[in-house]
C-alpha cells in the first residue's frame, strides 16, 4: 500500500471515529425535504441497526406523482454539515434546484455509514488490512429490507429502470459490486473516486458478471487523488467495455487536480444523476 493509501485509510477510520464522539455542534443545513426516518433497521447478518436519511423532491406532498429513487451511502454527509465529517455533498440544495427547474425530480434514500464498521461494510472482499468483508450482507440490508420499506412507504417508480445506488471511495467500489450482484434491482451505478485498491477482486467479479445493455454507469476520478487511483478507474473502465456494455453507457470522467473530497464530489454530482436519469432513446 503506498503513503497516499495508508494515509487515506487512517485519515477515514479516525474521522469517523471523531465523529461517533462528543464534537463541537454545527447548524444545520438541511433543506425541509430530508428527513430522519424515525427507526433504525436492523441489518439481518451484521447484528446492528442503521440509520436512514430521506430526501424528498419539493413537489412531493402536494402531487400524487411517482418518482424514481437513488440510494445513497454516507448519508451523514449527503445533506447536512452538522452531521458530516469532511463537508456535505449538498444534494438537497442540487436536487431541489434541478426540480425547480424542471429537470430532474428523485427520491434519495441515504444509508447512514457504519463508522469503525465502514471498511468490512462496503467491501464485499476480505480485506487483509481492514478485516472480513461485509458488503454482500450490507448489500442484502438495502436490497431486501431498505428497498421494499422504501417501495411501501413511499410514492416510489420501483422497477430497475427508476432505480440507482451511488457512493464515493468505498461508497464508490460497493456501488460497482451492487448493480454487477443484482442487475435486477439496479440499472444505474454513481462510482464516485472508487475504491478499487482495496478489492483487487473487483476486476475480475465484473468480468464474469456483465450488465445488461441497457445499464448506466458513471465513473469519476479527481486526478491529484493518489499513484494508483487513475490507472485504477481506467483498469476497470476498459474491463466494462470488454463486458460488452455500450459505450455511450458508461462514462469515465478524470478531473484534473480534483482531490479525494466531498467537495469535488458535491461539485460533480449535478452533471452525474443528470446523466444517470437521462431519458432512454428508444
Amino acid at each position: 500500500m503506498n503513503a497516499f493509501k495508508a494515509a487515506l485509510a487512517a485519515l477515514a477510520i479516525v474521522a469517523l471515529q471523531a465523529h461517533a464522539a462528543d464534537v463541537p455542534a454545527r447548524p444545520s443545513t438541511a433543506l425541509p425535504g430530508v428527513s430522519l426516518l424515525p427507526t433504525q433497521l436492523e441489518m439481518p447478518g451484521l447484528g446492528r441497526q442503521r440509520q436512514l436519511r430521506i430526501y424528498l423532491p419539493p413537489g412531493y406532498a402536494s402531487s400524487h406523482k411517482r418518482y424514481p429513487v437513488l440510494y445513497m451511502h454516507d448519508a451523514q454527509n449527503l445533506f447536512d454539515d452538522a452531521t458530516s465529517y469532511a463537508g456535505e455533498w449538498k444534494v438537497d440544495e442540487t436536487l431541489d434546484a434541478l426540480a425547480k427547474a424542471g429537470k430532474l425530480e428523485l427520491i434519495v434514500v441515504g444509508i447512514d455509514n457504519g463508522q469503525d464498521k465502514r471498511m468490512n461494510e462496503l467491501n464485499a472482499w476480505d480485506n487483509p488490512r481492514f478485516g472480513p468483508a461485509e458488503g454482500r450482507q450490507y448489500m442484502d440490508f438495502i436490497v431486501k429490507v431498505v428497498k421494499p420499506l422504501i417501495d411501501s412507504s413511499y410514492r416510489t417508480l420501483p422497477d430497475r429502470e427508476h432505480t440507482a445506488i451511488m457512493g464515493s471511495s468505498m461508497g464508490g467500489l460497493i456501488s460497482h459490486f451492487a448493480i454487477n450482484q443484482y442487475p435486477k434491482v439496479f440499472s444505474k451505478a454513481g462510482v464516485f473516486s472508487p475504491a478499487y485498491w482495496t478489492a483487487p477482486q473487483s476486476y475480475g467479479f465484473v468480468e464474469r458478471t456483465p450488465l445488461p445493455k441497457d445499464a448506466r454507469v458513471y465513473m469519476l476520478m479527481g486526478g491529484d487523488e493518489g499513484d494508483t487511483m487513475v490507472p485504477d478507474v481506467q483498469h476497470m473502465a476498459q474491463v466494462v467495455r470488454k463486458t460488452g456494455l455500450p459505450a455511450d453507457h458508461m462514462v469515465l470522467k478524470i478531473v484534473p487536480g480534483a482531490h479525494h473530497n466531498e467537495g469535488f464530489w458535491s461539485g460533480e454530482f449535478k452533471d452525474a444523476v443528470l446523466w444517470l436519469f437521462a431519458p432512454a432513446t428508444r
